[in-house]
């Protein structure tokens, strides 16, 4: 059973290298990829998301030698290239090469005077020495992984990380409660657009999200692999092995946005509400909400 479970494990980071490699980092124009699909990069959307993006450097320090960005991607927002603008160095790890080499036109090199140190690596088994990080991030990519490595990647960033440093961590949870609140009424204005665009002869919306998973039998592939956790499994299988705080990151889905937020409905200053609901009640809507932000310290 063992082996079978290391198979299917080793596949599942095949397929999801493939994924990144063929189709998730390939540019689609204007500094964008093909994985911001995943994102709503919308003008009535873009204030808030930029100020989430923020929230990340908020819990690190502001400078030292070397920051870790575990499954580093392209650095793909131009937020994230703050979180280590007072650092010597950058270290991008990622199981993707074609990741690696995008991060390294944004940042640069080292030897070529930039701050990018570039290794592929597996987040779960990270090939660094003992607290030798000064701070640590990991955006998205922890929920990639097979189930049973979510708890030794975070055992690996917080091995890695520094005395009295911070690991962040943003990835999505499972039905979280409070976008699980507007489920019926979300897919009930998304079948009332369908409808009007067939009887307008618009082309209508796709019926499923477009995160597809990729399967483990070769059929084509559409989307990459994907298993969250939630608010509880953090606390029991993570906060019991290391000191962590569950705040938010962002409290609502891509779907949300697109689905309830438009400029002509005022959907603008409706982000700005939400944005200074979440700051109030910061660890609610980090439970509640779709993306908490992970805080892991290490003192």
């Amino acid at each position: 059973m063992d082996d079978v479970n290391t198979t299917i494990e080793m596949e599942i980071k095949r397929q999801v290298r493939q994924f990144y490699d063929q189709i998730g980092w390939q540019e689609a124009g204007e500094g964008f990829y093909q994985n911001a699909r995943y994102e709503d990069l919308r003008p009535v959307s873009r204030e808030y998301i930029h100020r989430c993006h923020l929230r990340v450097a908020r819990h690190l320090n502001p400078d030292g030698k070397y920051l870790l960005d575990a499954g580093s991607g392209p650095i793909q927002y131009p937020e994230y290239l703050e979180y280590s603008r007072g650092y010597q160095a950058r270290v991008c790890a990622d199981i993707s090469k074609v990741a690696l080499r995008e991060a390294r036109q944004r940042i640069g090199d080292r030897q070529n005077g930039g701050h990018g140190l570039f290794v592929v690596a597996d987040v779960a088994n990270l090939p660094f020495k003992p607290e030798i990080f000064d701070g640590v991030v990991s955006l998205h990519t922890i929920h990639h992984l097979p189930e049973g490595e979510h708890r030794q990647a975070y055992g690996e960033l917080y091995r890695v990380l520094a005395l009295h440093n911070a690991a962040i961590v943003v990835n999505g949870w499972v039905d979280p409660p409070l976008m699980r609140f507007f489920n019926a009424p979300l897919q009930w204005i998304n079948q009332v657009r369908r409808k009007a665009q067939r009887m307008w002869g618009k082309a209508p919306l796709p019926k499923k999200s477009i995160h597809v998973r990729t399967r483990l039998n070769g059929s084509k592939l559409k989307g990459t692999f994907i298993s969250k956790n939630n608010a509880a499994w953090m606390k029991l299988e993570i906060g019991s092995s290391m000191p962590l705080e569950v705040l938010v990151w962002r409290s609502v889905s891509v779907k949300f946005l697109r689905t309830f937020v438009h400029q002509r409905l005022g959907g603008r200053w409706f982000l700005r509400l939400l944005f200074w609901m979440e700051e109030r009640f910061p660890h609610f809507f980090g439970e509640k909400g779709q993306y908490p932000l992970i805080v892991i310290r290490k003192s």
